[in-house]
Formats: C-alpha cells, structure tokens, sequence
C-alpha cells in the first residue's frame, strides 16, 4: 500500500512547532513536519498527497456512548426532535397517519415535553383521535418513556386490570385507567408485538448511521445495538458487508448482558478484533432517566416526592451480572444517571473488581447526578465516566426543579470528575441527542443551549474547548483501551483525522457552525466535501 502525504493542515496546537503536513502509511502516521520538508524527504517515493487547502485538523473524533442502529432507524421515522407543543406532535403524527396504510405501526421518537410552550404531553384519548386505525408508540427522548395509543395496548395484550411488569410500569389516572405512558421494562411489550426488521432494513439503518457519523466528522463510535439487532452473529456480519463495501467506519460494541450466553459460545473475548470492529464491554442498565423520573435518587424528587425514581436491577442482581461478566474476561459498562444508581453501582465495582490484567476499563456511563463522598470513590476505581455534554443543553433549566438546590453541587459535574482524576469520555448517547458531536463540545464548553447568552448552567462546571474536544479524542480511546492507538496526531499512531472548515479554539460559538469538510479513517478519505 502506497503511502500518503496530507499536506497544508493547520494542526491543532503549539506543540506542532509551525507541521503542516503528516505522512501515513498503512493506516498509520509516519511523520510530522512542514509540506516542503516531508516533500523532501519523501523524494523518489511513490505517494499519493492530499492537499487540506488550509483547514483545521483534529485528531479523528470518536463518539463513545451511542446507538448507531437506532439512529439509523431514526433517520427514517417520525421525528419529534425540535416540536414545540403536544398539538405539534399530533398534527405530525395525523400526516403521518393519512400516508400510513392502516394497520401498520406509527413509530416516533425524540419528543421532549419538558421543552413544550406548556409542558404537557398528548393523552391517550388525544392521540386515540389521530388515529384508531394504526397502532402507535412514541418514545421519549430519554428512551426510558413512551407512549402508546390504545391500539397499541390492545396488541400488547395490556388492559387496565394489567398488573405491572418488573422493573416497569403503565401510567394510570387517578381513576387506575390506563393514560398512555408506559415506563423503563414495561416498553419490552410493545417491542414484542411490533413486526422486527429484516436484515436488509437493520443492515440499511447502520449504513446510514454510519455515513452520517462520517459526515459529521466522526472516525469511530462505541455502540450498543445487539437488543437491536438481535444477535452477535448478525452484528459481526453487518459491520463485516459494510468494510467490504466501502464504509470505512470504526466501531467499539458494547454488548448487552442478556447476549453473554452468545458471546460466551461465539468465544468472543473483550478487546477481541481488527482495527475496524472490536468487543466491548458488558452493558446492562442500573435505572432509568431523569425527565421521565426514573433515574434512581437517593432521596426522593424534589418536583415529585412521592418517588425516587427507579432501580432497574438490585444489589444482589448488579454483582450476579458482574460476576458473570468477569467470568469470561469482560468489563462491564454501567448506565447510571441518579445517586441511588450510582451508588448501587459502585458497590457493584467494588464488590467484584476488575482484574488488573483487564485490557479494557469498567465504564459508568453519564453520570449526571452524583456527590462528592461518590465521585471519590469512582476516582479509586479502573473506570471510565461516559459522559454526554449536550444533555446540559437539553435538561437545563427544567432538571433543577427535579433535583431541587441541594443535589447541584455535583449535577452534570464534568470539570470536577477531571478535577479528581477520573478519565472521561465524551458521546452523545444519539439518537436521544443529535450526533453532532460539536454540538456536545459546544455544551461542554459554555454550558447553555445554542442561542442562550447567559453564563451558563452552573458555569464552574465549563471546560476549555481543549479539554472539551479531549474527551471525544483521547477519551474515548482511553474508554476502549486503545490510548496508545488513536486520539492524538503524533507518529505511531492511527491515521485517523477529523478536518473542519473553520477554526474553534477562540470563539466557542464556532462550534455551532463548523462543519466537517473530510472524514480520515485509517489514512483513506471516508467523507470529503472538498
């Protein structure tokens, strides 16, 4: 394979010394230096050079909490992302319905009604009068709620006499009918009635997801589709088609626990791979989310105090599914969003330790409401946080009333989890937030929605655009035990780099116009807009 001369790049940093230029061979940097004195030395060499014309250069970005599957599917379903109001929703929903042959199944997802003119989401009897003749079922933006029509509870087989299922629930009114809310567990229901994709619409959605990514200037993804895609047989198989195709998009796979039987008799070890596809850890869910106010607190809400949110699996039930993990060589990757979940979590960590020859760290992912007396604990652990900044955009102000004043002092505390020496990774948990990942950085950094001009939401919290743009680079190569492969430009390193059209180090609102102009993956062109 012949090599690669990338040539008049602004590199990002002082410690550049004046480079312009990287040579790649191999999908691996060879050299830094100036575009006239990498010329020179490569003189006589057969090279292909590619001329950056100027632009920025990160080191390639890599998202490390999402869904790649589910995001494809999004790019093809009823999107709520940005309604204003409930009767928002239902006129998308009704225009959906007049093109939809009765019968089918309307599929939404991404409404917020905490972001609603009045936070109010639509009835069941609301949506009952869209449509009767379709089953419907939305999912909020957090992934933890949903609400269905009552076509859809009839298909699920749940009246109101229907007790709820473990670790889930049905919302009711006061009366005890049902309302049409349907909570964490109960969700696997609908899931079940709903006619499953076939290979060519799950392989269809993950090529999208991928092109996508890449288009944003995203080189890799660490992501859990198996409840998605149904098996890691058919995982391997897609990513494998989509190489031999053309798509040059690395991922990390988390692997959801109820797949550890197929994992074990695939013999598929943690940080097993090539350099495109490699397993991660062991995913499994401690609790819920906070605008659905199931994320698990140890204290109940302050805007609802007859609840604590809720606790997906117990303590006893945590260390069983660690103890499982361990056994066949894995991490595991913890979704903990409440200070019950947290520390039910951490106990977990502790009460079945990581081996220290472990290849890949623990991971506790978002993190959003902790203490100090926990995040102490989290720093003396082998563990990664899998942090997601833009939810700072999108739960603030409306998450302070949940929590209330006296759980703010460590609530989304991204600039003291580094403080403590606590290793972070930035995602963007897409498709419950737009995969952009500058908009994450932009979040990181100013702590505010886009348009906002306040200091932000608890403004000693904001990191530098550095520190900001570290977490989706050599964060995340940290979270996938790859910091001596990936997240810096220096030699030995891969040859994957993220070229924008503009500058973002002075004027974070840059952040919310650059765009990706070339995608580099392994030191071939995955997306360019030259």
């Amino acid at each position: 394979m012949e090599g690669t001369l990338f040539i008049n790049g602004r590199l990002p940093g002082p410690e550049f010394g004046g480079a312009d230029a990287v040579y790649t061979e191999n999908g691996i940097i060879r050299t830094l230096g100036s575009t006239a004195e990498l010329k020179l030395q490569l003189s006589g060499q057969d090279y292909r050079t590619v001329d950056w014309a100027g632009a920025a250069v990160l080191p390639g970005l890599a998202d490390s909490h999402l869904h790649l599957g589910m995001h494809g599917m999004k790019l093809d379903m009823l999107d709520f992302t940005g309604t204003r109001s409930k009767h928002e929703m239902l006129r998308m929903l009704s225009e959906r319905a007049a093109i939809t042959p009765p019968g089918e199944w309307i599929l939404g997802l991404n409404w917020n009604e905490n972001e609603f003119d009045v936070p109010e989401a639509p009835t069941l009897s609301e949506l009952d009068a869209v449509t009767g003749r379709h089953p419907v079922y939305l999912t909020r933006t957090c992934f933890h709620a949903y609400l269905g029509n009552s076509e859809a509870f009839r298909r699920a087989g749940i009246s109101a006499g229907s007790p709820d299922p473990d670790s889930g629930a049905f919302g009711r009114d006061a009366s005890g009918a049902l309302n049409g809310w349907i909570y964490e567990e109960a969700g696997r229901l609908f899931d079940a009635v709903q006619p499953p994709p076939d290979y060519a619409s799950l392989k269809a959605a993950m090529k999208r997801a991928c092109l996508d990514a890449l288009s944003l200037g995203l080189t890799a993804a660490h992501t859990e589709d198996l409840r998605l895609l149904g098996s890691v047989e058919t995982m391997l198989r897609i990513h494998r088609e989509l190489r031999e195709e053309g798509v040059l998009f690395r991922t990390h796979q988390l692997l959801f626990y109820t797949f550890l039987p197929e994992v074990q008799e695939l013999g598929l070890k943690a940080g097993s791979g090539d350099e495109w596809l490699r397993a991660g850890a062991v995913k499994l869910f401690a609790d819920g989310a906070i605008g659905g106010r199931t994320a698990f607190l140890n204290e109940p809400y302050s805007d609802a105090p007859e609840t604590r949110g809720m606790a997906i699996h117990s303590g006893d039930s945590l260390a069983e599914i660690f103890a499982r993990a361990r056994q066949l060589g894995y991490p595991v990757a913890v979704h903990a969003i409440g200070d019950g979940a947290a520390d039910l979590t951490l106990r977990a960590m502790e009460r079945v330790p990581l081996p220290a020859d472990s290849v890949l760290p623990d991971r506790f992912i978002h993190a959003q409401v902790l203490d100090g007396q926990l995040a102490s604990r989290m720093a003396k652990l082998p563990l990664v946080a899998d942090i997601q900044p833009r939810f700072v955009a999108s739960d603030f102000p409306w998450v302070l009333d949940r929590v209330g004043p006296g759980r703010t002092a460590y609530l989304y505390a991204w600039k003291k989890l580094l403080a403590k020496g606590i290793r972070c990774a930035g995602g963007s948990d897409a498709p419950i937030e737009p995969l952009n990942p500058f908009l994450g950085i932009h979040a990181a950094v100013t702590r505010r929605k886009p348009g906002e001009t306040h200091a932000g939401y608890l403004p000693e919290e904001k990191l530098t655009v550095r520190e900001a743009v570290r977490l989706f680079t050599a964060g995340s190569a940290q979270a996938a035990g790859e910091e001596g492969e990936r997240g810096e430009i220096r030699p030995g390193m891969r040859a994957d780099f993220t070229v924008l059209d503009r500058d973002i180090w002075s004027e974070p609102e840059a952040l919310l116009r650059v765009k990706a102009c070339m995608t580099v993956v392994n030191g071939e062109i995955a997306y360019s807009a030259f």
